[in-house]
């Protein structure tokens, strides 16, 4: 494996070489190896050199603007070590899962893009970072995490399912199942709350109207991610 960097600080992670739209994010303490060589072109401008890198936790390919490469440690000896808990281990932590997520609701927050640490977080972005915080790794996207979990049918619903919406083909958001039919979630300001609420299945407010048209299905976490890299 080519040689793995540990971020000092959070990294935003964007979704081109042109900087432009934010994919991603890289929390301080993550791993990254790149894509590209890591040297450049001295001739280039370093505002125009992006890097192209992968992170290893959740294998997200991204670039990072050039003057992130000073918040990247190198790391000699042992990496990333990928994480392996059996499903009873991970019911365990649900709660604790979830109390991150009522915690982040609680701090003033909007939707963002790509978000994936505080304040602000995407609707798969606020996932991945609450199992995270009790020591496991989801893959970063709705559609991804909804292909990873393992599928549950919307009448065997437990607290900490993870709710699927979306269109025919593909899942385009994610909340968690608190019970009684009840999610929390980041959505959008359009049809949604602009930030992380609790919404219903079968509630009848906008957000929840909106959500409840789209719904595709459930999925519980019984494994950790890896990707195929690692």
């Amino acid at each position: 494996m080519a040689m793995q960097y540990r971020s000092i600080t959070d990294i935003n992670i964007y979704d081109s070489p042109q900087l432009e739209r934010l994919a991603t994010q890289m929390a301080a303490g993550r791993y990254l190896v790149f894509r590209e060589p890591e040297t450049q072109d001295e001739s280039q401008s370093p505002d125009r050199s992006p890097k192209q890198i992968a992170l290893l936790e959740d294998g997200y390919e991204g670039f990072i603007h050039n003057e992130d490469l000073t918040n990247l440690q190198a790391i000699a000896g042992t990496g990333y070590i990928p994480q392996f808990l059996t499903p009873t281990e991970i019911s365990a932590k649900i709660d604790d899962a979830i109390a991150y997520m009522q915690r982040a609701m609680q701090h003033p927050n909007q939707y963002l893009w790509g978000g994936t640490v505080p304040p602000d977080f995407d609707c798969s972005g606020l996932m991945q970072a609450a199992f995270v915080s009790v020591g496991i790794w989801l893959p970063r996207d709705a559609y991804q995490q909804e292909a990873f979990l393992e599928p549950i049918a919307l009448e065997n619903l437990q607290r900490g399912d993870f709710i699927f919406f979306g269109n025919p083909t593909k899942a385009t958001h994610v909340g968690m199942h608190l019970g009684e039919g009840q999610y929390i979630h980041s959505s959008g300001q359009e049809h949604g709350h602009n930030g992380i609420a609790i919404s219903s299945l079968s509630g009848s407010d906008r957000a929840s109207l909106w959500y409840a048209a789209q719904l595709r299905g459930a999925g519980r976490v019984t494994q950790c991610y890896s990707p195929k890299f690692c």
